[in-house]
């Protein structure tokens, strides 16, 4: 296994990390109902994805 021969400082070790930061989730609106989802998944309002119904109303309920 690895073994540093020196330690890392924290300002470098914080400079590595400066770009590990978190994004903001991709929303848009249901094209059937209207309501906001994540992109790619099925809305838990309606059960419909890409206009097609995926999970019955009943089901989701």
């Amino acid at each position: 296994m690895a073994h540093p021969k020196r330690k890392i400082s924290k300002t470098r070790r914080d400079k590595r990390r400066t770009h590990y930061k978190a994004t903001a989730a991709n929303v848009s609106n249901c094209p059937n109902c209207s309501a906001p989802i994540l992109q790619h998944r099925v809305c838990g309002e309606c059960g419909f994805y890409r206009g097609k119904e995926a999970i019955s109303q009943e089901v989701a309920v």
